[in-house]
């Protein structure tokens, strides 16, 4: 066999087992993922719920005083994975720098998903971005999460 055809089999096997080694970790590492915010449950909130903080207390006043009670929320909280997934109007996959940098003064930033039906018993989801900012809660962004 011809040296040059011998150095370029050579060359294709190795190419080919490399490039099968990277597709094949890189499937391996995506295949078993899931969004971050597949951990958080849904929770319904009625009348009688307790708020765990201020946000889901003005959610549940909110949705009481427009009568759409039971809503469903998941509340991330402060968890930047979540965060990365949000799509609002005015962010796309933030960062907590991103928001300093918008919100001068803030404080704290939640990120809650919300769900009801409307009065025409349509299913609404979609995802807040509250920022506190001198100790006052404001709607910074509204938009959805995406998968």
């Amino acid at each position: 066999m011809n040296k040059f055809i011998k150095y370029l089999l050579i060359f294709l096997i190795v190419d080919i087992l490399i490039l099968g080694a990277y597709f094949g970790l890189k499937g391996l590492n995506s295949g078993g993922r899931t969004p971050a915010s597949d951990d958080y449950e849904w929770v319904e909130m009625d009348s009688y719920y307790t708020p765990k903080n201020f946000i889901e207390g003005f959610l549940r006043d909110d949705a009481e005083s427009r009568s759409l009670l039971p809503i469903s929320i998941r509340n991330f909280g402060e968890n930047t994975k979540v965060l990365k997934t949000f799509l609002g109007k005015n962010f796309a996959g933030p960062k907590e720098v991103e928001l300093k940098m918008m919100f001068p003064g803030m404080e704290e930033w939640i990120l809650v998903e919300i769900k009801y039906k409307d009065e025409k018993k349509r299913e609404i989801q979609r995802a807040n971005l509250y920022v506190l900012i001198k100790e006052e809660w404001r709607l910074a962004d509204t938009g959805s999460l995406t998968r």
